[in-house]
Order: structure tokens, then sequence, then C-alpha cells
């Protein structure tokens, strides 16, 4: 593990494929339209690699991972 990440998501570029939900359905979620809704933006440690995969899996590259600051 690399430290605490934070999570992004665009609305604007997502696609309503779900990847995101399937890998890690305690941080995302979709919306009625399937537009990916982000229920967490610092999720806990245990959910790294499950953030991780849905930022390396969206096939519209609206998902994005970061080191957070500190």
């Amino acid at each position: 593990m690399t430290g605490a990440i934070r999570v992004r998501a665009d609305v604007e570029t997502c696609v309503g494929a779900g990847q995101c939900v399937l890998s890690a359905p305690d941080v995302f979620d979709q919306d009625d339209d399937g537009i990916v809704r982000l229920l967490q933006d610092a999720p806990p440690p245990d959910a790294e690699s499950a953030v991780r995969l849905a930022g390396r899996t969206c096939p519209s590259r609206s998902v994005h991972v970061d080191v957070a600051p500190g």
C-alpha cells in the first residue's frame, strides 16, 4: 500500500459502464442514468486495491485515484 488515497469521478465523461461499481461497490454507485456517483472520496486502506482496479478498468477513464497529501 502506498498511503492514503483520494478518489475523483468525472461525471461529464462517464459512459455508465459500471466497472467502478463492480470493482468497489462501497466507494462507487450509479444514478438512474448509470452515471457514476462517488460514495467516498477517501476510502479506507482496505479498499485501495479495489479502487485502483476501478480506475484501471473504467473504459472512459472517468475514475481517478491519487495519493493524498500528507
